[in-house]
């Protein structure tokens, strides 16, 4: 996993609290996860290429999973007032652009078949000013293909078992008492 040092500093230079390599197979996938994406309907649900139903959902990604042996999970942790704000999106963004960002540099550095997840739909987070998501609507080319990135829930990723496996302690939203909220990424390398 060394050869992957470089990959952390980056995710921590492109705005990252914190970055860790873990075990690809330590991700769970839960189906009900993924299903809280239609129900209770997401904002983001139907509207891009990034989200349900468009996604593979927890069938793909566990099928894909065997292909890789590591993954780097990265966070940010933001004050709850932010978390609860429309300031959010301006979070969930910034994962999608550290999860492209290491992903790109992991292929550059020949890891081919990396490939990043992230959460919030791409559609609220960088076409919110246009109607459709001009893929699904009109099949022409993702107007943001260099940031945007497939949900981590809409394939059934459990990111507070993500977070325990990297050894973070999760801060839950719920805890009125902790004042700050975590948002993580996901890049699957070989």
């Amino acid at each position: 996993m060394n050869e992957y040092s470089g990959l952390l500093d980056l995710a921590r230079h492109l705005g990252a609290l914190d970055a860790t390599l873990i075990e690809a197979s330590d991700i769970v996938v839960k189906d009900e996860l993924a299903g809280m994406c239609r129900e209770p309907r997401c904002d983001g649900y139907g509207r891009s290429l990034s989200c349900p139903p468009q996604v593979a959902g927890p069938q793909g990604f566990r099928r894909m999973l065997p292909e890789y042996k590591t993954a780097l999970v990265f966070k940010l942790e933001v004050p709850k007032a932010v978390a609860f704000s429309f300031e959010r999106n301006e979070v969930l963004a910034l994962i999608h652009e550290i999860g492209a960002g290491v992903e790109m540099a992991a292929r550059k550095q020949g890891a081919e078949k990396a490939r990043a997840f992230a959460g919030g739909s791409c559609k609220e987070l960088f076409c919110a000013d246009y109607p459709e998501c001009r893929v699904l609507d009109e099949g022409k080319a993702c107007r943001n293909p260099h940031l945007a990135r497939p949900s981590m829930s809409g394939h059934g990723i459990d990111v507070a078992k993500l977070m325990e496996s990297a050894g973070w302690p999760q801060k839950l939203m719920a805890d009125k008492a902790e004042p700050m909220a975590t948002f993580t990424g996901l890049v699957l390398l070989a």
